[in-house]
């Protein structure tokens, strides 16, 4: 397959056209602090300088251990303005993984967040490979470099490396299911790709502005919205995480068109009822959900209180966003959407890969396109599992497609439950039973059932003030679903428990729930 050419090849040059139209226009915005887009070129300049300077070269490598900050942005793009890959770490994983990912990806240089500083030296002082450790803001610890003191010594003139379509501009780790964090290698070109995609499938321009509510270092906050907006010419308004009542306020102080999250994010924020009637969160033109399987419920609720389009979309790191419900014609509610342009995918059967399923039959998505990844870092056996010979991503997404094209996602291969030979999709159960009028949101998970092998149990969060049974939620759902796939257990809980990205931890719930249920389902409970 062959991909664009792109002038300049340099993914670090991503806002070159937004700085020769609108070089006084604001690019970024975080609390009282304003940058345009002359004053972030200067300092992406300035950060390439800087590295440049302690020795980076082109394929070099540069980990960012950093909070979400404006200064994240000149950090990435100054690194591969030298020719660097930029290696965006998981800022919430423990000192014994974050240093095997540094040790792992063979980063020269570390920079990190004052917040993180003492984390960022215990992962240095582990890998004696790094060289330097530069701290972003003011920290009393000793062990790293002042980086806005080196910044702003450094030479504001550099001049970008060339680079070819197929160099690496970043490296991302990607948790998985099973064994270490898997390192995915994307190209400049794959990143000009993803960003192009976005812009034109979500019909972006100048004058759009993203409220970043998820962390910087993650693919959707990178992926749907600072890349895209540097590339349009439109604004960035950073928080620095995420927080419900603090959104809503954020989305009243600085009128953002565009938002994009998961669904974990998406819920928490319409908790908040009260906060609701205080903020005008109406200047938001449209919310891209994803990340996650959506409920419909959330969807037809996002949409009702914010006033907006909302669209879903399916991606994953090593691919971009390959799937997206389309911005204006026909959608389609629980869908994920469409290819997006210039992508191929396939469904194809579990049993037999030369197949492909019929309509509305489930089997694993196939993607093929400009942002697949190159392959996993150091481990060819990985990169052979997942990617054929002829460019196929083996997403290990359980999809179907109707009779239009359009895909739904119904779960994780790893997440589907067989229970006594039959397949229960989580999302299926959820959605199901969130339509209970007390039900806020809901995770289903497999425990071990002593008969039938798995089962489904469900965890719940209520509305506030609302009132509801294990019992009613059960016979609710038996009214409404399968009998072989109705949560035999069900838990209540205050707030469902996410992952660094945002995500509803499945591995923690599944866990908690094998604690609660030492000997599973006995026999006789469905």
């Amino acid at each position: 397959m062959t991909t664009q050419r792109w002038s300049p090849a340099n993914f670090g040059e991503v806002f070159w056209q937004a700085v020769r139209l609108y070089p006084e226009k604001v690019a970024i915005e975080q609390g009282d602090l304003t940058l345009t887009y002359a004053q972030l070129e200067e300092r992406a300049r300035r950060a390439a300088s800087l590295l440049h300077r302690l020795g980076i070269r082109r394929g070099d490598k540069v980990a960012l251990l950093m909070s979400n900050d404006y200064r994240f942005a000149e950090c990435l793009l100054g690194a591969l303005r030298t020719g660097a890959v930029a290696v965006p770490i998981n800022i919430k994983l423990g000192v014994d993984a974050l240093s095997y990912i540094t040790s792992h990806s063979e980063a020269r240089i570390l920079i990190t967040t004052s917040d993180l500083a003492e984390k960022a030296i215990a992962v240095r002082n582990a890998v004696p490979a790094v060289e330097r450790l530069l701290i972003v803001g003011e920290t009393n610890l000793e062990g790293g470099e002042d980086y806005e003191r080196l910044h702003g010594d450094a030479f504001p003139n550099f001049a970008t490396v060339e680079v070819d379509d197929d160099d690496v501009a970043m490296l991302m780790y990607t948790s998985g299911s099973t064994g270490q964090p898997k390192g995915c290698l994307l190209s400049h070109a794959s990143k000009w790709f993803t960003a192009e995609s976005s812009v034109h499938t979500m019909m972006h321009d100048e004058r759009d502005k993203a409220l970043v509510i998820g962390p910087l270092y993650h693919a959707n906050a990178l992926w749907s919205s600072m890349l895209p907006m540097l590339r349009v010419g439109g604004g960035l308004a950073i928080l620095p995480g995420f927080d419900a009542v603090p959104v809503l306020a954020a989305i009243d102080r600085y009128r953002p068109t565009y938002m994009s999250g998961t669904p974990s994010m998406f819920s928490l924020l319409l908790a908040q009822r009260e906060a609701l009637k205080k903020y005008e969160v109406r200047s938001i033109d449209l919310l891209l959900c994803g990340s996650a399987p959506v409920p419909e419920e959330l969807m037809h609720e996002m949409k009702r209180v914010f006033g907006c389009e909302v669209c879903e979309t399916y991606g994953l790191t090593e691919a971009g966003a390959n799937v997206i419900t389309p911005r204006w014609g026909i959608k389609k509610l629980g869908s994920t959407g469409l290819p997006v342009p210039g992508v191929e995918v396939r469904i194809v059967d579990l049993d037999d890969p030369t197949r492909d399923c019929a309509p509305d039959e489930v089997g694993e998505l196939w993607s093929r396109g400009p942002a697949n990844t190159l392959g996993f870092y150091k481990q060819p056996d990985v990169t052979a599992e997942r990617l054929t010979p002829d460019g196929w991503l083996r997403t290990g997404d359980l999809m179907s497609a109707d009779a239009q094209g359009y895909i739904y996602f119904r779960g994780r291969k790893d997440d589907m439950i067989n229970c006594g030979g039959e397949n229960i999709y989580p999302k299926e159960v959820e959605t199901i039973l969130l339509t209970h009028p007390s039900i806020a949101d809901v995770c289903v998970v497999a425990t071990p059932h002593q008969v039938k092998g798995q089962a489904p149990v469900a965890w719940v969060v209520l509305h506030k003030d609302a009132q509801a049974t294990e019992d009613e939620l059960k016979k609710h759902f038996l009214e409404r679903g399968p009998a072989y796939a109705h949560p035999r257990r069900i838990f209540f809980v205050d707030r469902l428990p996410v992952s660094g990205t945002n995500k509803i931890d499945r591995k923690w719930l599944t866990e908690e729930a094998k604690r609660l249920l030492p000997e599973g389902i006995v026999g006789g409970s469905g």
